[in-house]
């Protein structure tokens, strides 16, 4: 369900259950069906806690969406490190077939966040603790320094993804609540406006006072 179809439904819900509490005839008449104002007020606090838990929802996809922004972020800078060491890698250890296996540097890289994250590890990891690789690697700018900052931004990614991974698994259940409460919500309606119909029958302003509009 659309979030603004959803907002909808939710502000019907609030004008038709608060009207209902402040309009003394329109409480007598639903009182004789059961909805008396203990009743309403139950039916209030399921839209308070739907409201609360729609409200939940969308903090939990706008932090999610900004997790997102910010792995593609650090994503792109380390990328950018990494494929130029890479090209630089490929060109001063071209005759060296073991040094090339031991950074993954032949072939295609990964696409996947963790398969990339992987490559880009081994890479940076290997470098580092091989003196052979580093001083070749060396003779083109790429000295140790560059290399851990490169391996710092690949573990800024990983970070990264952990934290997007989190918040879309809140995220996914603050909408499982959300739809649940509202579910909820819509049941406990469906009963009311179909009570308030047949208690408001002879009284059709009433019925227009609680959003209930019925065809001419």
């Amino acid at each position: 369900m659309k979030n603004n179809t959803i907002d909808s439904k939710l502000l019907s819900t609030k004008v038709a259950l608060e009207n209902a509490l402040a309009n003394d005839n329109i409480k007598s008449e639903l009182a004789l069906y059961g909805y008396d104002e203990t009743s309403l007020n139950a039916g209030l606090a399921l839209y308070e806690d739907a409201q609360q838990k729609h409200s939940a929802q969308k903090k939990e996809y706008g932090d999610q969406y900004a997790a997102s922004d910010a792995l593609n972020e650090a994503l792109d800078t380390a990328n950018t490190l990494y494929m130029r060491h890479v090209k630089i890698a490929r060109v001063a250890l071209r005759t060296n077939r073991g040094a090339s296996a031991t950074l993954e540097i032949d072939g295609r890289r990964k696409k996947t966040y963790s398969g990339w994250i992987k490559q880009a590890s081994i890479f940076y990891t290997n470098a580092l603790a091989d003196t052979d690789i580093q001083s070749a690697l060396a003779k083109f700018g790429i000295t140790a320094e560059v290399l851990n900052e490169g391996k710092s931004a690949v573990t800024n990614v990983e970070t990264r993804l952990a934290a997007q991974l989190k918040e879309k698994g809140e995220a996914q259940n603050a909408t499982e609540a959300r739809d649940q409460a509202l579910e909820e919500l819509m049941d406990w309606m469906a009963d009311f406006y179909a009570i308030s119909r047949i208690a408001m029958e002879s009284n059709p302003q009433y019925l227009e006072t609680l959003g209930i509009v019925e065809p001419s």
